[in-house]
This record gives C-alpha cells, structure tokens and sequence, in this order.
C-alpha cells in the first residue's frame, strides 16, 4: 500500500527530478536561477526542456502547455503535442528550448485595458524557472508570464515577480546596514486559506443564477442557518470526507502542501489550508487548487462554489493570506524572537510592514476589490473595508515603551491549567488571534484575511511586497551611511511608530464605534469597488509602484479599467439574470399559485357560499401586489441597464453601485417576499433548504 510520501510532486518537474535528469552544469545553472534569482542562461533551455519532455511522456502526458493567469481572475492554456514530423513520414516526440522558455497566445482575446487593440493580437509567454512545472490531464503545464507584443504586462505573475525582486533589493540594503552579509536573498512567502461551498449537482443545474453568477441572486433562509455553530468543526459527513480524501491526492500528487481541511461555519461551507512556501509558487499552487475542488467536486456529485457571497445569511467565503518574509539561510524576518525588544532586525521589519500597510492602505483594499467580494467585506463576518493592523498585547507594549522612550518590562510567560491534573499545562502564545483585523500578526507572519474566495492571490501579494519594499527602501535610505546604527535604528522605528501608529487597533473591528473611530485616525473606508478602485492611479500609488519597478503607468491606467470593467460586465450579468428569472419563472410561478388559490376560493364559495376564505383572500391580495411590484422592479431594473454605456467604465460602476444594485436589492426582496408564502409545490426554484441542508 503506498502512503503520501511515496507519490507527493510525483506530477511535479521538481528539484528531485531535475537532479536526477539534468548534468551536473545544467542542475546548478537551474539552481542558481530558482534560488537566488540569478538570470536564466538560455544556452541550457534546450537540455531542460528535453529533459522535462522525457520526463512528461513517460508519465503519459502527450501534450504541453504554457499556463498563465491572465487578469480575468482564472488560468488560461493553449495545448500542443509534442509530435513532429520526421522525414519517414511517421511522427518523433520532441521539445525545444524555444518552446519552453517562449509562447504567443492571442493577446487581444484577454482582458487588456485598453493595451491591446482586436486588430493587434500578438502577445508572449515567458517561462517562469522559479515555479515547478507539473503535469495535469497529461499535458505538461509550463508556468509562464504573459505580456503584449509592446512588453506591458497582461497578467498576474509578471508583477509579482517584479515586486519579489523590489523586497529582495530592499531587504538585502536593510540586512547588509545591520551587519548581516551572509544572506544572499530574501524571500516573500504565502499560505492560502481557501473556502468554499458544495451544493448538489443536480440542485445546481435547477438554478440560473449558480450556473450564471455563481450566486444565488433570490431566496430567504430556511428556519435554521448557522445560528447554533454546529457546522463549524463539526463532524465531516461520508460523503464530504470521501471529496477530501481524493481532493488532497490530486494536490498531493501536484506537490501541493495540502494540510488542514474542516466545515467552516455556514452549512455546507468547507476549509482547505495549505503550508506556505514562496509567493509566486503559492499564488500558482491556489488556482490550481480552486481548479480541483471544483474537478473533484463534479466527480461526487457536487459542485463547489467559490463565490463569496453564494448565500443571503449565512457566512460568505474569504481566502486567508498568510504573508512573511525568509531568507535564503532559512531565517524568518518576521519572527519576534525571545526578545523582541532588544530585536532591532526584526523591528525594522514589522515598522516596515506598518508603515507599509497604514501608508498604501488603499492599494491593499484595491488589491482584494471585486463585485463579489464587496458582498463579504465589512458584513460582520469578515474584516470591515477600513484597513487596520492586529499586533497583540506583548508587541504593541514593546512598540509603545520605544515610542515613549520607557523601558520595557516582559511578562513572564504564562503556563495554562485547566483544573485537573489528566489535561498537560502548556504555556500560553504571546499574542491571541483578531478575526475581525484585516491584517493580523499570529506569531511569525501576518494573516491578510480580506481577500475573496473567488481571487487570486497574486495581486494582494504584488501589493504587500511592493509596499513593504518601498517602506524599506525609505529605511536604508535613513540608516545607510550611518555612525551610530543603534541610536539611529531607535530613532527610525520611533519616527515610524509616531508617524504610522494609527493604523494599529486590537479591538473588535466588526464594532459600529471602530468606524467611527477610524474616521477619526483619518483611516480610508472604501466600502465598494466602485469607490476605491480609481484610486489606484493616485499619484503616490503609480510613484510607489514605477519606482519599485512592478509596473508602468500605462500597466496601471489599464489594470484599473481592467477591474472596473469586470466589476461593471459581472453585475450586469447578474442584472440580466435577475431579468429573466423574475420574468419567465418567478412570476409566473407566483401567477399560477394565486389562480390556484383563486380557483379553491371559488370552489369553496360555491360549495358553502358563507364560509370564510381569509386565508384565500389574504394570499390573493398579497401576491398579486407582489407580481405587480416584480414587474415594477424588473422595469427599474432595465431602465438602468439601458443607461450605462460600456465606455466610461467609473462612471457606469458609479451608477451601478447607486442605481443597480439598489434596483436589484429591490427586486430581490419583493421576491423573496413571494417565496415566503407560496406553496413549494409552486416555487420553481430548488429552496435554501434543500441547497443547504437536503431538505425534502
């Protein structure tokens, strides 16, 4: 019987492979570019990908691919055999350098922001050494960049991998001023919380917003949601444990780090945690596990919804960014130590961070922003649109004795009973967990826990590390050339606690009294996309992020049109959808329940002419005036659709998030309103009850 260890990365081009398939030159060459970020040396592209096409077909893969993350918020491929032809007039499988390290998809075809005209259709993919290439549906997967015929890039991983080299500049300055040369690199790495959804399949097919939404735009809660949390770390059912199991084999095979699986809090809602590692290997690791789930789901039954608000009332799901920073000796930059105090590398990197996270707090809210996400952030179930830091109580005591230049006194650490000598006593972490904080410290990392299920996880990153960089840079600026680093270093961390100490709150973040109060710090509460997303092209953001070298104006004017132009095209989809069910299947429906209540008030009347029909009459009443109100909205509705142009993408999300949506609120709840009271004989759409619990 094999175990995990015996087939984990067995799909992966990894560094086992390489070593055993490469020469010893051609290893170290590779070694060098994945670990220190050394150029790649194209002379070795052809021993590489010859290698890499052996290895491939003999795992049975008869196809490769470069895959990459265009900005519509998936992956994209293009497949190719290996097949040539040789001159006898059958067929030899073969692969070059050239293939491997370059490939030109149809670059207009993808969201573009105004970079690419229809007419102007050329664009590249450039092989990224750096994250491992894997096999999946026998198709060897190549992780590339993608970027246009004129260079700016189109996707997800070119900045990314800019902004990773901006934080190692920047680190390697601040490390070589504190004395500490040995380090050659330094290393921004993730974890990904992913959470999701499984409903029926058959359910699913029954409704036409999942299908076209990935939401359900009508319906009200059935009379238990998840007030009693007992779906929160409950028992996992057969069923479900069976979908884990083979979910983790296909990850696992893929070489990735698949840990922690449990119910999350909403019925039906499901965790998978995965162990970090770096950044842009992370951020291709979660597409492919949002893939799977969604793969493996189809296989028991299920589908697996990744929106982040597929359900009214109940929790929506977000994806938990576990970021920090490690250097190529193995050492966490972000990890206090026993003495945090008297730590001076480590406080120059948290004020690092704070000061990175209060300075570009808007550029981390755009880094998350979406139409679907806006349902979640700031609900009471997630952290609030205004962006704040979580320290814990040892840390921000360290960090206010350095601002009031007092001395510091640690506590000791405290050992927990638990009043019987059976339970061991453990002693206590120095700091507790902030759910409700969008950016929290939990030890030796910080948890951004505003990003949506649905999103990738490459552009929060490209923004933590360019912010972080460019707070770093600003230090070793200070501190370079220094006499007295010690007295320096204190007064640097001093001027950065003053200067950026509002953005640091350890309350409850879900409180009505914390808005208020972050209104007062003059912290930033962008609650829409619509609202923070054109402020991605304020000057201090474009200067930060040209200067960081992660990207050029014109990359920013078109991912900023790029995201509003998403946000618009999806809740017009999801206006249109509303549209046609409120016209060809709820209404209706409720029409032929009110004939039917009609018809038994009139069989009643003529059998006994004097007895009482309220019930009857009542329901008449009501749900006629609520087709009437339906039709009233969908009207209001189209009025809307039909006044957004399609050309000024802020100004048409403007009018989205102030006439839109409320038309579409409006719709919903008078429809809701209906659902409440008709027959489900009648109701032409599979209920919450059912979606959610099985209900018969």
């Amino acid at each position: 019987m094999s175990t995990v260890s015996d087939y984990f990365g067995s799909m992966v081009f990894d560094d086992k492979v390489m070593r055993s398939m490469l020469s010893a030159d051609v290893y170290r060459s590779m070694r060098k570019t994945i670990n220190q970020g050394d150029p790649l040396n194209p002379e070795i592209a052809n021993a590489v990908a010859q290698a890499m096409k052996n290895w491939a077909v003999s795992k049975g893969a008869t196809h490769f691919t470069h895959w990459f993350q265009p900005l519509n918020g998936v992956t994209a491929e293009k497949h190719d055999s290996f097949i040539q032809g040789s001159p006898d007039g059958g067929v030899i499988m073969d692969f070059s350098g050239k293939e491997l390290i370059k490939g030109e998809p149809d670059a207009s075809s993808f969201p573009s922001g105004g970079l690419r005209a229809t007419f102007e259709a050329r664009g590249y993919t450039a092989w990224d050494p750096t994250s491992y290439a894997f096999i999946k549906d026998k198709t060897l997967c190549i992780p590339t960049a993608f970027c246009s015929y004129s260079g700016e890039t189109m996707d997800e991983k070119t900045s990314l991998l800019r902004s990773m080299d901006a934080l190692n500049r920047q680190a390697l300055r601040v490390l070589h001023i504190l004395g500490n040369d040995s380090v050659k690199r330094v290393q921004a790495v993730a974890g990904a919380e992913q959470e999701y959804f499984l409903v029926p399949h058959d359910l699913y097919e029954q409704r036409p917003d999942l299908r076209f939404t990935g939401r359900t735009l009508f319906g009200v809660m059935p009379p238990k949601g998840q007030e009693l949390d007992d779906h929160y770390f409950g028992p996992i059912k057969p069923e479900i444990t069976r979908f884990m199991m083979e979910l983790n084999d296909e990850l696992w095979k893929l070489g990735v780090l698949a840990k922690t699986e449990h119910n999350e809090v909403a019925p039906s809602q499901h965790e998978l945690a995965c162990i970090y590692t770096k950044v842009n290997v992370t951020a291709d690791q979660n597409q492919l596990v949002m893939e799977m789930i969604k793969k493996v789901a189809e296989r028991h039954g299920f589908v697996a919804l990744l929106h982040e608000k597929p359900f009214d009332g109940v929790n929506g799901s977000g994806k938990h960014n576990n970021w920090s920073l490690s250097t190529d000796k193995g050492i966490n930059l972000i990890s206090p130590g026993d003495t945090p105090h008297d730590n001076a590398q480590f406080l120059l990197f948290l004020c690092a961070v704070i000061r990175a996270v209060d300075k570009y707090q808007d550029l981390l809210r755009i880094s998350v922003a979406s139409a679907s996400n806006d349902h979640r952030l700031g609900a009471n179930e997630a952290p609030p649109a205004v962006i704040s830091m979580f320290l814990g109580d040892e840390l921000t005591a360290v960090l206010k004795s350095i601002e009031e230049d007092l001395p510091y006194e640690k506590d000791g650490d405290v050992l927990m009973r638990l009043g019987t000598e059976v339970l061991p006593g453990f002693s206590r972490d120095n700091t507790d967990r902030n759910r409700t904080s969008p950016f929290a410290f939990t030890g030796n990392k910080f948890e951004f826990r505003m990003p949506g299920s649905m999103g990738g996880i490459a552009f929060p990153n490209t923004v933590i590390n360019s912010a972080v960089a460019d707070s770093l840079e600003y230090f070793a600026d200070s501190l370079e050339g220094t006499t007295d680093a010690a007295s320096d270093i204190y007064e640097l961390v001093r001027k950065t606690l003053k200067d950026h100490g509002r953005i640091i709150f350890n309350g409850d973040g879900y409180t009505d009294e914390w808005i208020r109060e972050a209104e007062r710090r003059g912290l930033s509460n962008y609650r829409t996309t619509a609202d923070c997303v054109p402020h991605l092209l304020d000057e201090k953001n474009v200067d930060m992020l040209m200067r960081q070298g992660v990207f050029t104006r014109s990359e920013l004017e078109s991912r900023c049109e790029v995201m509003l132009e998403n946000y618009c095209k999806t809740i017009c989809i999801e206006a249109r959808t509303m549209r046609s069910m409120a016209m060809k299947r709820i209404a209706p429906s409720i029409e032929r329940y009110t004939a039917e209540l009609a018809r038994n008030l009139t069989d009643k009347k003529s059998a006994v002419p004097d007895v009482s029909c309220r019930f009857e009459e009542k329901m008449i009443r009501f749900l006629s005036q609520q087709t009437d109100r339906i039709y009233d909205d969908v009207d209001a509705l189209l009025e809307v659709l039909g006044m957004l142009e399609g050309i000024d993408y802020k100004q048409d999300a403007e009018m989205i998030r102030d006439r839109l949506l409320p038309a579409m609120e409006q719709l919903r709840a008078d429809s809701d309103a209906a659902e409440n009271v008709t027959s489900k004989a009648f109701w032409p759409l599979p209920n919450y009850g059912l979606l959610l619990f099985g209900e018969k």
